[in-house]
Parts: structure tokens; C-alpha cells; sequence
């Protein structure tokens, strides 16, 4: 057994939340004494250019795992091609009540309500400016839960000022199924109406310190007009690139299971087949025009495949990564590669 299959037996004999932040800071003090490189296999350099950025490989860690990028070096060392920190709110908040984590094994899942308990975006930039990592960083930016949703343009720019010089690309996270109300910003005028003023600034700031992309994630709960109609307005606004998808509010798959009916987000292997259709509906609606980030149960490298065939141009990992280790990062490269040669 590997060295995180042995972890990963202890840490699951744990709740879901002590777990998370135990796994972490084992991660973290791995990292601080050297052990990453020599316990990690090396995974290949592939290179690939989206959005006007050249990633080392097509695999990257999805936001939400190191929300406040207190592990950027330690998941630096995992071989990731890229890492997004977040989802980080102006102010710090403490999320929903606990329990709010969920492990499903047998079903190889997750369900989140964690409400984007987050540290604020100010100790979040002073982590980044800390971290020696000089790769691709994505920081993932969203609303406080009191802020109102009809003002919640003014909490993403706040963190677009503060995040926007010490990050590669920014995610503008509207598709939280945690964050009561988050979601109807996906749709129609409320878009375009959070959209319009976050470009609006980024071009101010791109002449200061360079254009970084804008990319939007989404939401896997959509019928397929919803999606013409959101990659509509994507294109409409220039936005950079879409990751598709977030969690889902469907139980599919795991009605039976202990935890099962918990409120929150759905993730892992349960959510694989409708991300992946979601992405296949966003690229036809899409027709080229900007790049899809797939990520939504990716448990293997074979999964990893479907979804750059279904039209994403990269992919992102979390519950599979929870469940399978750093040895998914190399696997699901490894299937890239062979898809695109």
C-alpha cells in the first residue's frame, strides 16, 4: 500500500472536517522537512497553452481543498499543473454550522455545506506572497454570506483588487450551491450585471500589472438552455474561460447511502457523467470561442480523457484526489497526453 493509501486509511477512521485539516497539515509539514519530492513519482512535463497561459500539465487542484493558500508549496510538490486557492470572501467568515463534511466511501463522494469558511482575502495574499511556488495560481474569489445578492459585485471586486497582481488567472465562483442565493447570479441580467464591472476593472488593472484571465465557474444543475443561455452571456462579456462544474444538489446515485440526504454539494464519482454532459452542452454552445476547465468526479485518468473529448481543455481534481492521492495527478496526465497525441 502507498504511502497515502496507509494516511488515507488513518484519517478516515476521523470525521470529514478533522480529517480535511489533519491531512493538511500533515501535507504541510511533509512539504516544510522535504519529504513531498521523494514520496511523489515525477509527473511529466505537457506543456499546454489556454487563456494565454502555458501550463506545465493539463491537471490541477480545484479550489476549495486549500482555501485560504496556507499549502500552496506542499501541493506544489504533487506535480500539479496548476493550483487554485479559494474560494476567499472579503472579510473572514466561519461557514456554515459543523458538521458540514461528508465522506460517502462506498460511492467514492463527498458532501459539502462549508459556506466558504475562509480566513478574508488579506491573509490570503499575505500566504501567496509567503509561498516560494512561481507556477500557475488560481485564486477563486465569491461573496460574503451577508452580503446581499443584489450587492454582491462590489465583495468580488474587492477581492479582483487584492487578489488580481499576486494571481495567474481569477475565478469568479457564482455556482456555491452553500451560499444562499449565489446561484441566481449565474443566469440572465444578474450575469451580465456581475460580469460587465469585474472586466471593466480588469482592464484597468491589466495595464498596471499584465492581463490575467477571468474565468467563471458553474454550476452541473442546468437544463440544456440554461447552459446556451450562461455561454451566451460568457461570450458576450469576454470572459476568459468557463470550469464547469461545481457540485451538484442532485442525489443520484447515493439516495441509499449513510449521509446521503445531508444538505449540501455533491461531489466525486456521482457527479462524474453530468459534469461531463454539462461540458459537452457548454463546448457545442461555446463553438471554440473560450476554453473549458473540466472538473466534476474525476477518479481516474480514463475520466480525465472523457472530459478533455467532451470539449475541456484542462481539468481540475478534488474528491478523487481525496480519495485516490497524488498518484491521480500523473495518471490523469499521463491520459491527456495520449488523448491529444
Amino acid at each position: 500500500m502507498s504511502w497515502y493509501g496507509l494516511a488515507r486509511n488513518f484519517l478516515f477512521m476521523l470525521d470529514g472536517e478533522t480529517s480535511h485539516e489533519l491531512g493538511l497539515n500533515m501535507l504541510g509539514n511533509a512539504e516544510k522537512f522535504g519529504l513531498l519530492g521523494m514520496m511523489t513519482p515525477n509527473v511529466a512535463d505537457t506543456p499546454v497553452n489556454v487563456a494565454g497561459i502555458t501550463f506545465p500539465n493539463s491537471v490541477g487542484l480545484a479550489a476549495g481543498l486549500d482555501k485560504n493558500g496556507d499549502y500552496i508549496d506542499a501541493f506544489a510538490a504533487l506535480g500539479f499543473g496548476f493550483i487554485e486557492i479559494g474560494t476567499i470572501t472579503p472579510r473572514p467568515q466561519p461557514g456554515n454550522p459543523k458538521p458540514r463534511l461528508f465522506r460517502l466511501p462506498e460511492q467514492r463522494a463527498i458532501i459539502n455545506r462549508m459556506g466558504f469558511n475562509n480566513k478574508g482575502v488579506d491573509h490570503l495574499v499575505e500566504q501567496v506572497k509567503k509561498a516560494k511556488f512561481k507556477g500557475v495560481l488560481g485564486i477563486n474569489i465569491g461573496k460574503n454570506f451577508d452580503t446581499a445578492v443584489e450587492d454582491a459585485t462590489s465583495d468580488y471586486l474587492i477581492c479582483l483588487n487584492k487578489v488580481y497582481q499576486h494571481a495567474t488567472y481569477i475565478t469568479v465562483n457564482i455556482s456555491s450551491p452553500n451560499t444562499p442565493g449565489l446561484r441566481t447570479l449565474q443566469y440572465g441580467d444578474a450575469l451580465r450585471d456581475l460580469l460587465l464591472p469585474l472586466k471593466a476593472r480588469q482592464a484597468e488593472l491589466a495595464e498596471e500589472f499584465g492581463y490575467k484571465p477571468i474565468f467563471v465557474k458553474i454550476a452541473p444543475d442546468m437544463t440544456a438552455d440554461e447552459v446556451i443561455s450562461v455561454a451566451e452571456t460568457l461570450i458576450e462579456c469576454k470572459i476568459d474561460g468557463v470550469i464547469a462544474t461545481n457540485t451538484t444538489l442532485s442525489r443520484d446515485g447515493v439516495e441509499d447511502a449513510e449521509h446521503g440526504n445531508e444538505a449540501g454539494g455533491l461531489s466525486g464519482a456521482p457527479v462524474t457523467e453530468l459534469s461531463t454532459e454539462t461540458i459537452e452542452r457548454l463546448s457545442d454552445a461555446l463553438e471554440g470561442k473560450l476554453p473549458i476547465i473540466g472538473v466534476g468526479g474525476i477518479l481516474d485518468g480514463d475520466d480525465a480523457a472523457d472530459k478533455i473529448n467532451a470539449g475541456a481543455s484542462l481539468v481540475q481534481v478534488y474528491s478523487g484526489f481525496i480519495y485516490r492521492g497524488p498518484e491521480l495527478v500523473g495518471e490523469c496526465a499521463s491520459a491527456i497526453a495520449n488523448v491529444a497525441k
